[in-house]
């Protein structure tokens, strides 16, 4: 079975190697997983591809080649090359020793020439040729040039919004598939539903504020995207619990309501209103969760800045 891997960002590492372990178990719950500090290698039926678009914090990817010849390979992996007219070799040190990096990848450009028609190319190749070092074990693997989906466009912000690459991690860790849909019941500026339709995922908005609402609206039409959007509070879910499988929001903890009743005492009733035996992504100040009746099964803490942690409960 193939094996993939994928380099990650070092910030927020757990939530990262999470979301990447929880996009292959949506598609393969027999997929085995192997971790190294920041190299996850998956073995799946999977591809590498496909993990990597729905991926938020993923740095470089590829499928493995197991076979090597020392350090460098045998010539039989250059079938790899076979149809490609231009390669690149890139070298990724995961371990505690030192390479002179630019000499090796040199080294390894010169002699997979003498071995194939393909030429080096910097610039978009059609193949990137990897060698990654860690400390227990190197790996060969490569990756094939593929189209990188254009992000949603967002023409008008708030404040405080959702951060995108928040959202896209909460949709992937409670493991939404295509064609699946999620509520956020307080959408704000349309950040979950611009995320979920962009994955493929169906989207339901709720907020009751008319700017918020107008906001999200807009920024779905210039995408072309067809969330619903309701003008309602969070208590529009009970009636509505047939139509999504899971919730993924941020909680308006600090945000006056235009409700006479404590921001607390309302997000203690949203919490008591969540529909059993849905997948739950919720995000709130650090602190706050303490405040709120819920058992997660994970918990992330992700630092912003000095005096602002946010804190991620899954469900």
């Amino acid at each position: 079975m193939p094996e993939s891997f994928f380099v990650l960002s070092k910030d927020n590492l757990e939530i990262a190697i999470d979301e990447i372990i929880s996009i292959a178990k949506i598609y393969d719950r027999f997929a085995k997983v192997k971790v190294s500090s920041n190299l996850v290698i998956i073995q799946s039926k999977i591809s590498w591809e496909w993990i990597t678009k729905r991926a938020t914090f993923v740095k470089v990817s590829g499928q493995i080649l197991r076979k090597m010849s020392g350090l460098f390979l045998d010539e039989e992996n250059f079938e790899i090359l076979k149809n490609a007219k231009t390669f690149v070799c890139r070298i990724v040190n995961l371990s505690s020793n030192q390479f002179n990096i630019p000499e090796l990848e040199k080294a390894m450009g010169d002699m997979i020439i003498k071995f194939s028609k393909a030429q080096v190319s910097l610039k978009n190749p059609d193949i990137t040729i990897y060698l990654i070092f860690t400390d227990k074990e190197n790996f060969f693997g490569f990756s094939k040039r593929f189209e990188v989906e254009n992000r949603p466009k967002k023409i008008k912000k708030y404040p405080h919004e959702l951060d995108w690459k928040l959202t896209r991690v909460m949709i992937n860790l409670i493991g939404l598939k295509e064609g699946e849909t999620v509520c956020d019941p307080f959408c704000g500026t349309g950040t979950t539903l611009l995320e979920a339709e962009s994955m493929g995922i169906h989207a339901i908005g709720l907020d009751f504020d008319e700017k918020m609402y107008n906001i999200s609206k807009e920024n779905l039409d210039v995408n072309g995207y067809k969330s619903k959007i309701i003008k309602a509070d969070f208590s529009q879910l009970t009636n509505m619990i047939d139509e999504f499988e899971g919730i993924v929001t941020d909680l308006p903890y600090g945000i006056a309501s235009k409700s006479s009743e404590n921001p607390e005492e309302l997000m203690k009733k949203f919490v008591s209103i969540l529909p059993k035996r849905k997948k739950i992504a919720i995000m709130c100040k650090k602190g706050f969760e303490k405040k709120l009746n819920i058992n997660p099964i994970k918990k992330y803490e992700i630092y912003r800045h000095k005096s602002l942690t946010r804190t991620i409960l899954i469900k």
